[in-house]
C-alpha cells in the first residue's frame, strides 16, 4: 500500500511539472521548471515508474512496477482534475493530439530515448547528489521530444482524452521507457 501511495504522489508531482511547463512561454524555462517534479520525487522517496523501471533486477519486481504505473496514473489524473477545476489558463490538447498523430514505432523509439535519460537522471543523482543530474536529463528529454509515459498521462488527462488510443500509446510509451532504461543499465560498463 505504501508503494501505491508514494506512486500517486509521484504522478501528482509530474502533473505539477506539466502544469508549470504549460504555463510558461519558453520551452527552455518550462523544461527546467518541470525538473522540480522529478527532484521532489527523488528527494521525497516517491515511486515514479520511469525512475524505478531501469533498476528492476528480478521478474517478480514487475508486479510492483504495475502498481507504480497505476498509482502514477491516478496522481496525474488528480493533478489534471485540479488544474481543470481551478480553470488554469493552460491547455494540453494540441500537444496531446500531436503525440497521438505520431506512429507507434516512432513513439516507442522516442520512449526508449526518454528511458535512457530517466535512468541517467536517477543513477547520476544517486551517485553524486547534485540537482544538475536531475535537471539536465529532464530538459533534454522534453526539448528533444522524447516520450515520457507519466508526463503524457498528465497531458492526456488534462486534455480529457480517455479513450483506447491514448491508453495504447501510454502502454507503448511505458514499454519503451522501461526497455530504454533497462538496456542502458545492462550494457553500460559499471
Amino acid at each position: 500500500m505504501q508503494i501505491f501511495v508514494k506512486s500517486i504522489y509521484a504522478g501528482f508531482m509530474i502533473g505539477i511539472g506539466g502544469i508549470v511547463y504549460l504555463s510558461v512561454e519558453s520551452k527552455i524555462i518550462g523544461s527546467l521548471l518541470f525538473s522540480f517534479g522529478l527532484l521532489t520525487i527523488v528527494t521525497q522517496g516517491f515511486y515514479l515508474y520511469t525512475g524505478k523501471i531501469g533498476f528492476v533486477q528480478k521478474a517478480g519486481e514487475l508486479a510492483g512496477m504495475a502498481v507504480t504505473l497505476a498509482g502514477n496514473y491516478i496522481g496525474t489524473f488528480i493533478a489534471a482534475l485540479m488544474a481543470n477545476m481551478a480553470r488554469l489558463d493552460i491547455s494540453s490538447a494540441g500537444l496531446a493530439a500531436k503525440k497521438l498523430d505520431n506512429g507507434l514505432f516512432n513513439v516507442f523509439v522516442l520512449s526508449m530515448l526518454c528511458g535512457v535519460m530517466m535512468y541517467l537522471a536517477i543513477d547520476n543523482y544517486n551517485k553524486n547528489k547534485h540537482i544538475v543530474f536531475i535537471m539536465f536529463p529532464v530538459m533534454i528529454f522534453i526539448l528533444s521530444g522524447f516520450e515520457h509515459s507519466i508526463a503524457n498521462m498528465f497531458y492526456f488527462n488534462l486534455a480529457g482524452m480517455f479513450d483506447l488510443k491514448p491508453l495504447g500509446y501510454i502502454l507503448v510509451m511505458a514499454a519503451g521507457n522501461g526497455i530504454g532504461a533497462k538496456l542502458f543499465n545492462l550494457f553500460v560498463p559499471k
